[in-house]
């Protein structure tokens, strides 16, 4: 039979967050009942306030004895339901921690694995011996650049102690010439005049004068030549 219809196939079990979610709807459900009795409740506080002691006193509180039990029982079944939901967040929390464990050794494992096949490659000997041929390069390196950085004119037996004295008495030299005044800018002296050169002296009130001429001709008051009186008449 089994081979005409078939096996039924099994169901895989409910995995943690469906059990959560299922329990977290019944603690819902459970949560809206209470609401709705604490309304009730409320209200025959509310009765039993207004109502004088008596028969119909005793009634409102017997119906609210009664509500009063079905809450606590709702009570109680909500903090079995929140103490389940806790006890799988729990189990949930220590399966995802067994899981990244897993995943984390085998990372480890497939980087351990890939580590040795590099240092495989790599030996500590090589690596030294590179380093002290990289030092020899750099000292031949240094020797090339002084012996080529050399100046052919500077003689190496110069005493710096000397030529610090000359640099000291260039500059001396050069602030007293700074100081000094140019001989072309000095004032002239009377001394510095020869003696055997004598010139004339300018006549005083002549200097200006215009020497006379042999005919001379009459101007106006504006210096130009004065017209004759004759012309003007003509």
């Amino acid at each position: 039979m089994k081979k005409i219809f078939g096996a039924k196939k099994k169901e895989p079990p409910p995995s943690i967050q469906d059990a959560t979610d299922r329990i977290n709807k019944r603690g819902e459900s459970v949560d809206e009942k209470i609401k709705r009795l604490d309304v009730e409740l409320a209200k025959y506080k509310e009765q039993i306030k207004k109502t004088r002691p008596g028969p119909a006193q005793e009634a409102v509180k017997a119906r609210a004895m009664r509500v009063l039990k079905q809450k606590r029982m709702y009570e109680g079944q909500r903090d079995m339901l929140y103490n389940q939901t806790f006890n799988l967040d729990q189990v949930s929390f220590a399966t995802e921690g067994i899981k990244d464990a897993q995943q984390t050794m085998s990372a480890m494992k497939s980087a351990n694995k890939e580590l040795k096949g590099m240092m495989k490659t790599v030996r500590i000997e090589d690596i030294d011996s590179m380093q002290d041929e990289m030092m020899d390069l750099m000292d031949v390196s240094n020797e090339i650049q002084e012996s080529l950085g050399r100046s052919y004119n500077v003689p190496d037996d110069i005493d710096e102690e000397d030529l610090m004295g000359e640099l000291d008495a260039l500059e001396e030299d050069m602030g007293t010439e700074a100081d000094a005044v140019p001989s072309y800018l000095q004032p002239d002296k009377e001394s510095d005049l020869e003696p055997d050169l004598n010139l004339p002296t300018a006549p005083i009130g002549q200097a200006n004068a215009v020497p006379n001429r042999q005919n001379p001709q009459a101007e106006d008051e504006f210096g130009l030549p004065a017209v004759p009186r004759a012309s003007l008449r003509g």
